[in-house]
């Protein structure tokens, strides 16, 4: 992700459930980022966070085009959210 554009946070939802969504991101074109509050606190030593919580961030100006597949994604009827 470029690191000179605000990021956006498009969806939070459980961590399987984020990289499936963020793989329909890339094949798109668009990066993301995953933020995950609870492997982060695991990593430096204490818990913070739920572990069934993880958010997806894009790019601002990707924000638009990711929206719509969030939407999409989520209509998909299969996915657990």
């Amino acid at each position: 992700m470029d690191n000179d554009n605000d990021i956006v946070k498009v969806f939070t939802g459980s961590e399987i459930t984020v990289n499936l969504l963020k793989a329909e991101l890339e094949e798109e074109g668009i990066p993301s980022l995953i933020k995950n509050d609870f492997q982060t606190g695991l990593s430096a030593g204490f818990v913070a966070g739920i572990p069934s919580v993880v958010d997806l961030f894009v790019n601002e100006m990707d924000r638009k085009r990711a929206e719509i597949i969030v939407r999409d994604f989520r209509s998909g009827g299969d996915i657990i959210l």
